[in-house]
């Protein structure tokens, strides 16, 4: 049996191949034409000697040439290797090294890191916009491949490299069966996605939520995605008007940003509205859907995980806060450290069973045996499943602060400063402290105009949380560091 996740496009090109696949502005790409594409950079890899089941590394923002490098990789039977465009130049001969990737597409806005780091790793790189004969353009515009290469369900399709927040950056293979079945979860199981879709993709292609639910779903349900390569208010709300846009999704920060924009903010378009990526404040869901009129489906997973896990259905009831149920052929459980389920109400490690599962990580068995023992991927999150079957996400295992023998979930504290006016974004994190062993600090960023003091702060949290909860110390900045996705990065406020 064969199995190629690039037969989403293939089938697509067959039945719908006028229809604008992807726009960028004026820019519009027909099925045919992203497959004619696709079908030369295939042919391209194969004359360069790049033979099925070798890895190729793409470093390009939210443009068309992701999408037509992306699947053009996958006809020539290889694995594609998305990187974080805003790697430095060591970073990126690391991936290209770790992955052997044999080649990297880039876009010369990264020019000097991609250049650099590709020279470190000993590979070529193929610009987006370069006249030689080895650049994309003449890529794409070579004798096209006439049919997909016969890859196996189990093959790799794609590695998707993890923040790597602890040691170096880890690969997750994702085989062709895993983002297959992923994306046809999303479509039509979880949204009824149809032809007529115009998706958003303002998420970043290179990571795992915008390729299964923007990019693949899109394209295995004939419908258009319209690039916003950097994600503003201003620009995603003219996007949205201008493009009868009808399906946006997004992390928490710019569902902020969407709620407390002050210009043009035409949204009646917009009929479903997807979360992930981080847990969703309740109060700013509230707010959002009060405001716009759109309920907000918000679900959960993880690069390792294709990456839908669970999601918030259509028909099911919606709990504000819930990651929802478990999607068709996935299963999860809440287990103790001892990897022994714990009873519905009682927190533990989120761990998660199916066909989204990674293969493993890449040249990594110790690795992969450890976040793979007893027959569940360990997510790292801690979770309740609630009496009803859904789940909700309490607090990253590593992210929980240990305050004087009591666990403080940052989390809980992060809730109720979103309920104060003043705020905007929040972020809590241990500190050490030298009796109570870690103590509870909030990062937060104050709305336009908007003025509170950080003691009025803690005494808010004082008012709303048991005494060994509330932040003893807060620091109010202009903004949180955010990493690609819009996701804040505690990481670097613990720095």
């Amino acid at each position: 049996m064969s199995l190629n996740l690039a037969s989403i496009l293939m089938a697509a090109a067959a039945d719908r191949p006028d229809h604008p696949a992807i726009r960028l502005g004026e820019r519009a790409l027909s099925y045919a034409e992203l497959d004619r594409a696709a079908r030369g950079v295939a042919a391209s890899l194969r004359a360069r000697g790049i033979t099925p089941g070798s890895q190729v590394a793409l470093m390009i923002p939210n443009l068309p040439e992701f999408t037509i490098g992306y699947y053009g990789i996958l006809y020539a039977g290889c694995a594609a290797v998305p990187l974080n465009v805003l790697l430095s130049a060591p970073e990126v001969t690391y991936h290209i090294q770790d992955s052997e990737a044999r080649l990297l597409i880039a876009h010369p806005l990264f020019g000097e890191p991609a250049e650099k780091g590709a020279e470190g790793a000993g590979v070529p790189v193929a610009w987006v916009d370069g006249e030689e004969e080895g650049d994309l353009p003449a890529m794409c515009a070579a004798d096209p491949v006439s049919e997909l290469h016969p890859t196996s369900p189990d093959d790799t399709a794609v590695i998707l490299y993890t923040s790597g927040t602890t040691g170096k950056p880890k690969g997750a293979e994702l085989s062709h069966a895993n983002l297959f079945v992923n994306c046809a979860v999303v479509v039509p199981k979880l949204l009824p996605i149809d032809s007529e879709q115009v998706a958003l993709a303002t998420l970043p292609l290179f990571h795992s939520f915008g390729q299964t639910c923007i990019q693949n779903a899109t394209i295995a349900a004939g419908g258009t995605f319209t690039l916003l390569p950097r994600f503003t208010p201003e620009e995603a709300f003219e996007i949205i008007a201008r493009d009868g846009v009808t399906l946006f999704a997004g992390v928490p920060t710019m569902y902020f940003a969407l709620l407390h924009h002050e210009g043009e903010s035409d949204f009646s378009s917009v009929k479903y509205c997807m979360a992930g990526g981080a847990p969703m404040p309740v109060e700013v869901m509230k707010a959002f859907e009060t405001r716009f009129g759109v309920d907000i489906l918000e679900g959960y997973g993880l690069s390792e995980t294709s990456p839908v896990a669970s999601f918030n259905q259509l028909g099911k009831p919606r709990n504000p806060g819930s990651i929802g149920y478990p999607v068709w052929g996935v299963e999860m459980a809440i287990l103790d450290e001892k990897d022994q389920p714990l009873p519905d109400g009682e927190r533990g490690e989120i761990c998660i069973r199916g066909h989204n599962i990674m293969k493993g990580y890449w040249k990594r068995p110790e690795a992969t045996a450890e976040t793979m023992r007893s027959g569940w991927f360990h997510s790292g999150d801690i979770g309740v499943r609630d009496a009803d079957g859904s789940y909700r996400i309490v607090d990253r295992v590593k992210d929980m602060i240990l305050r004087g023998g009591f666990n403080v979930y940052p989390r809980e504290v992060e809730e109720v400063l979103y309920g104060h006016p003043a705020v905007v974004e929040a972020a809590v994190i241990g500190v050490a402290h030298e009796s109570h062993g870690e103590e509870v600090k909030a990062v937060v960023a104050l709305g336009k105009d908007a003025q509170a003091t950080p003691e009025e702060l803690i005494a808010y949290c004082k008012q709303n949380l048991a005494a060994y909860k509330y932040p003893r110390e807060v620091q109010i900045v202009e903004a949180l560091p955010k990493g690609p996705t819009g996701k804040i990065l505690k990481r670097e406020l613990r720095d």
